[in-house]
């Protein structure tokens, strides 16, 4: 069984700044204000990580007022950790596996 596991998902994920909103994220739902407070990163910085993020459906959006608040998509994290998952289980099956050399 060949696994593959989702890698535009993954480089979505890879950046420092996008991983530590997914963090805070994962805690509670937040507006780019607080994003801005508990990251330290200017707002058309964090602006333009949170559309890749939403673009990538990681986060969703809700509109309350003047403000934005964005939410942590749970069900993509639990998929990628379920390709994460399957790879680990492939590669312990396959651990006496060995392709001869020619």
């Amino acid at each position: 069984m060949m696994t593959s596991v989702d890698t535009d998902l993954i480089r979505v994920l890879a950046d420092p700044l996008r991983l530590r909103i997914v963090t805070l994220l994962a805690q509670e739902t937040l507006c780019t204000t607080h994003l801005v407070a508990e990251t330290g990163a200017r707002q058309t910085n964090l602006s333009n990580h949170l559309r890749v993020l939403r673009e990538a459906g990681v986060v969703e959006t809700e509109p309350c007022g003047r403000y934005t608040y964005y939410r942590l998509r749970p069900d993509v994290i639990a998929s990628l950790a379920g390709q994460f998952a399957d790879l680990a289980e492939t590669a312990r099956t396959a651990a006496g596996n060995k392709r001869a050399c020619p």
